[in-house]
């Protein structure tokens, strides 16, 4: 027997679709992140609306890997589950929020370049936008992910559910990007301490495989199915 293959399947694909989104995204909506976005935006709309629905794939991916994982992880702690789903809904909320007001942004463009309206009202919306998303990001992909990743691996270390290498690794990773997250809220430049987030990128992405390629650990997921789960 191999309990949750199809839930360690889709979770799998569901990371690997979120990391490789958020990626491809990038250049598309690079003007945006432009203090000049005003003037710059507008002119790369169709690409900015081409990484906006890159970036609703990876909210969406977000939103369903705890949906997914959510009946597996609640068999070894409900507290637990009910946390990691928590943590990465909140994620994929404040995500959403960040693609809704780069829409914002880039509609605020337009009118200033299309000179709609009194011009003097542009500079202050500019920069309050510009800082909500950035806290957006911050707090959801972030704060609420770099929290979802340190309690998922705890609870994949202690039920065994994939080798305690890739757990403890996951762990890790999450625990330093937390570490070097904290300096980016306040605006510290970190230079190429920014590279931190590798370990847990890539965690994510050997993560990924491994639940598509062999699934949860079957002794340990054969375990968790023969656990009475209190309430169900």
């Amino acid at each position: 027997m191999h309990p949750y293959r199809t839930e360690a399947r889709v979770a799998g694909v569901l990371y690997i679709i979120a990391t490789v989104a958020i990626v491809a995204s990038g250049p598309f909506v690079g003007s945006t992140d432009s203090s000049d976005f005003l003037t710059e935006a507008a002119d790369d709309e169709n690409q900015v609306m081409v990484g906006t629905l890159l970036q609703l794939a990876w909210v969406f991916s977000v939103m369903f890997i705890p949906v997914v994982l959510y009946p597996v992880l609640k068999r070894y702690s409900a507290t637990g589950a009910l946390g990691f789903f928590s943590l990465r809904f909140t994620e994929a909320l404040l995500s959403l929020a960040y693609v809704v007001i780069q829409l914002t942004m880039l509609r605020l463009s337009t009118d200033f370049v299309e000179g709609a309206g009194d011009p003097s009202v542009y500079e202050p919306s500019a920069t309050a936008l510009l800082e909500a998303r950035d806290w957006a990001f911050a707090m959801g992909a972030g704060l609420a992910f770099n929290l979802s990743a340190l309690l998922l691996n705890y609870i994949l270390y202690r039920s065994k559910l994939v080798p305690r290498w890739l757990s403890v690794w996951g762990f890790l990773g999450a625990a330093l990007w937390m570490i070097m997250w904290f300096p980016q809220v306040f605006d510290v430049d970190l230079g190429v301490l920014e590279v931190a987030f590798l370990p847990i990128a890539l965690q994510e992405m050997v993560f990924a495989v491994y639940l598509i390629a062999r699934g949860f650990t079957p002794t340990a997921a054969n375990d968790l199915a023969a656990t009475t789960v209190p309430g169900a």
